[in-house]
């Protein structure tokens, strides 16, 4: 089911929790969201939904054979996604 496209303008210093949370039930509600990163915007979806996964392969053009980022809110997420030693996790630690 299409969406209509919405845009959500949320605070950088001082994001209001309403509308933080109107993303999220889009993203649980199955649509691809853009956010803006430090260089362009991401394409992101709930990670548990492959129908969106593969609405937001379709939009960048890509097939299933594409890995897709996964976004953690700190290193300390990343172990729930991934292994990881403790000389890449020094070197992860020196990006943030």
């Amino acid at each position: 089911m299409a969406h209509a496209p919405q845009r959500i303008t949320v605070h950088p210093e001082n994001p209001q929790a309403r509308l933080v949370q109107q993303a999220v039930d889009c993203l649980r509600a199955g649509q691809v969201i853009a956010v803006p990163t430090d260089s362009s915007y991401a394409l992101v979806c709930h990670l548990d939904d492959k129908d969106a996964a593969d609405r937001m392969r379709q939009l960048r053009g890509i097939d299933h054979k594409q890995h897709l980022a996964i976004l953690c809110r700190d290193l300390s997420e990343l172990a729930s996604y991934a292994r990881v030693d403790n000389a890449q996790y020094r070197m992860l630690k020196l990006g943030t």
